[in-house]
């Protein structure tokens, strides 16, 4: 692939994206203000400035624009970037820096809170409005923990359910989890990155702690 396919393609995802973006962003507006059953598709493709075979390319129901779509929310090229991180280590090995650099990954997609952080607490207004859609979003959640399992493994050459990429996605979901609940709590004015770090820290000072593994119990293998 030349040099102006790749740009063009950049500038079609680009605009792929934005479209995306956009029309999440309506559908979480107008379901926090109205209820899930309170407006149209063709409102949101009005307010989006779309056709409605447009909104039907990108998402097959107002449920789904309204979770929006994995890409928007880590791109894949910072994830290209968190897995060449593990190339100096051999495949099979888990890298010394795999904590480091998903500190490092949380930090890179927290940047980006500023900008969708209206979003965000439009979807917290949705979750409000709408509990039942918790259940979607949960498994919403479940598939993005997932390909990101999955990731982590590529990075690492080993396969997604290894203990330690099971783990790391389980410690990265929590998290971000409690950092972004007291990031969203009423009265906070600490930075996101600052909660992050904080967590991070906190987690790294309780599994840097020696332990002794605890005996069979007698009777059991």
């Amino acid at each position: 692939m030349n040099e102006s396919a790749e740009i063009e393609g950049g500038l079609r995802e680009r605009k792929r994206a934005a479209t995306r973006a956009a029309i999440t962003a309506v559908a979480r507006k107008l379901t926090a203000e109205r209820g899930l059953n309170g407006y149209t598709v063709e409102e949101v493709c009005e307010l989006a400035a779309i056709s409605r075979r447009t909104f039907f390319n990108y998402f097959p129901t107002k449920e789904d624009a309204i979770l929006g779509h994995v890409d928007d929310e880590i791109p894949q090229d910072v994830i290209e970037v968190f897995i060449a991180g593990g190339e100096s280590s051999a495949s099979g090995e888990i890298s010394p820096t795999l904590l480091q650099d998903l500190i490092g990954l949380s930090l890179k997609l927290s940047e980006n809170m500023a900008a969708s952080e209206e979003e965000t607490r439009q979807l917290i207004g949705v979750i409000k409005k709408e509990p039942q859609l918790m259940l979607r979003i949960i498994g919403a959640t479940e598939e993005r923990e997932a390909q990101f399992a999955r990731d982590v493994a590529r990075r690492e050459g080993v396969s997604p359910g290894h203990p330690v990429v099971q783990m790391a996605v389980a410690l990265l979901g929590t998290i971000a989890r409690k950092s972004s609940m007291a990031y969203f709590s009423d009265g906070n004015t600490r930075p996101y990155a600052e909660l992050l770090m904080e967590n991070f820290s906190a987690a790294s000072q309780l599994f840097s702690q020696h332990f002794d593994k605890p005996a069979p119990s007698e009777g059991r293998p």
